[in-house]
């Protein structure tokens, strides 16, 4: 009921003030620290003319080095906290500054605004900041594609994870969680410099999605105008895409939109024929980016809604009144 209190609290911050510019300006924020981390693991572990083998146990070596130094420090963090109130607030600020909601939408409006004034060149510019595709390739169908795309697959990774490895593990999850996560997004990539390296830390990242992905597609399926519709076309399309993870949020998505999504790609100079997600909706545009946000804050609202009743629910049933 406490770690509750606190998810609640931290997520109300970040839905309104995020992780400020200038928090970011004087105190950076937790992830670069992580960040520090990896790539000294990778400039120490990741020889490019090491045999496959060695390159795959550097990447294990990471793992545990860098989810170990997150682990310990986490415990040692909670084993400070105090009881009460001082210390409800104190965890609810340990907390905010992993969600990433504020930051997502944020950063998917700025493709949006470009886009809809027909300035190409901008929105290209946006998108290139939260995808990792080339994005000189893409088209403005291309545009609105990967910026929906990248709003579903992290409200998974950056809201939905986070808070449902904090609610079960407290703050060991959530530090784990992200270094996790943050191994993955650097190094989890099917490039020949991290094929062999980053397996280990990808392969820790499907596992640690698996439950966090289903249910954000659920949730996104749940609060479409066609609930029963979403949820077929998700159930049918989701296993269609390359990732484990991503394909149920992101067929959720798009037929919560009536759009499509996924399919043929160039990501970081490799191309691939990926499959239609939703394959019957329409190709996407800057309106669609709009539509998506308010799905996405309209999902986050039930979020938070779910979180006070579960309170209120526990709380009554504890003699709250």
């Amino acid at each position: 009921m406490t770690i509750l209190i606190c998810v609640l609290i931290a997520v109300c911050i970040d839905r309104i003030i995020g992780w400020p510019d200038w928090l970011f300006r004087h105190l950076s924020h937790p992830v670069v620290a992580i960040g520090h981390l990896v790539s000294w693991c990778d400039r120490l572990f990741n020889n490019p003319t090491a045999p496959s083998s060695n390159r795959r146990i550097g990447g294990f070596i990471t793992v545990l080095i860098v989810g170990g130094v997150c682990l310990v420090a986490a415990i040692f963090i909670s084993s400070l906290i105090p009881n009460g109130p001082f210390g409800v607030i104190l965890t609810s600020l340990l907390i905010w500054p992993w969600i990433a909601a504020k930051s997502l939408s944020d950063h998917v409006k700025r493709v949006a605004i470009p886009l809809a004034d027909m300035n190409s060149n901008a929105a290209k510019t946006a998108v290139s900041m939260i995808v990792g595709r080339n994005a000189e390739t893409l088209d403005n169908h291309g545009i609105a594609r990967a910026s929906i795309e990248s709003l579903s697959e992290n409200t998974s990774d950056g809201v939905v994870a986070p808070l449902f490895w904090t609610l079960l593990l407290g703050l060991p999850g959530l530090f784990l969680y992200k270094a996790i996560n943050t191994m993955d997004s650097m190094i989890g990539y099917h490039t020949q410099n991290y094929e062999d390296f980053g397996w280990a830390a990808a392969k820790l990242d499907d596992v640690a999605n698996f439950l966090p992905a289903r249910l954000t597609g659920l949730l996104y399926a749940l609060i479409a105008k066609n609930p029963v519709y979403a949820l077929t076309i998700m159930w049918r399309d989701a296993r269609k895409h390359r990732s484990p993870n991503a394909g149920w949020p992101e067929s959720a998505f798009a037929a919560a939109l009536n759009i499509r999504l996924s399919g043929p790609r160039n990501d970081k100079g490799t191309f691939s024929d990926d499959a239609w997600l939703h394959a019957e909706g329409e190709n996407p545009t800057a309106e669609d980016i709009m539509v998506g946000i308010r799905h996405y804050d309209k999902g986050l609202n039930w979020l938070t809604l779910i979180g006070f009743f579960v309170l209120i629910f526990a709380w009554i049933s504890r003699g709250g009144i």
